[in-house]
């Protein structure tokens, strides 16, 4: 079945930036159903719930209680299920470790969040109009940290 739009789950413990995350997308017009989860247990859950259409993108915060994004990111990586999903890792850290790890586990790309709203639009645009086919068969760390 061909869906007319992109299916994204936020994970993040932070309400704001769940908020900030929701509002940027109702102005960007691109056609997008925004879910968000608040801890790495909600979103496990949610993602394996037999009613759950699978998402396209999963924009996944680093730190969260409960259950981090790396465990999530470790399980979604470790299940067959979930091999199409673009994970986005979502983090306020940019520490060179963080990137390392998340990059040999697998996940699409990584994203500093933006302290601007207009940046924080700008870089959701670009996330979500990747052609995630072409990227994803030349992955490579240079084009693994988003910079804008």
């Amino acid at each position: 079945m061909q869906k007319d739009f992109i299916l994204i789950t936020l994970a993040d413990d932070d309400e704001d930036d769940r908020l900030f995350f929701t509002d940027a997308f109702e102005e960007l017009k691109i056609n997008t159903v925004v879910n968000t989860v608040n801890d790495g247990v909600a979103l496990m859950n949610f993602l394996n719930a037999p009613e759950t259409i699978l998402p396209n993108i999963i924009f996944l915060d680093l730190n969260m209680p409960l259950k981090s994004g790396i465990e999530c990111l470790k399980e979604i990586k470790a299940n067959p299920k979930f091999k199409d999903i673009v994970i986005a890792i979502y983090s306020t850290s940019s520490s060179e470790e963080d990137i390392e790890n998340t990059f040999v586990l697998g996940a699409n790309i990584y994203i500093k969040k933006p302290n601007h709203f207009g940046k924080l639009k700008e870089v959701l645009s670009e996330v979500v109009t990747l052609n995630w086919q072409y990227i994803t068969s030349g992955l490579n760390k240079d084009n693994f940290l988003l910079r804008m």
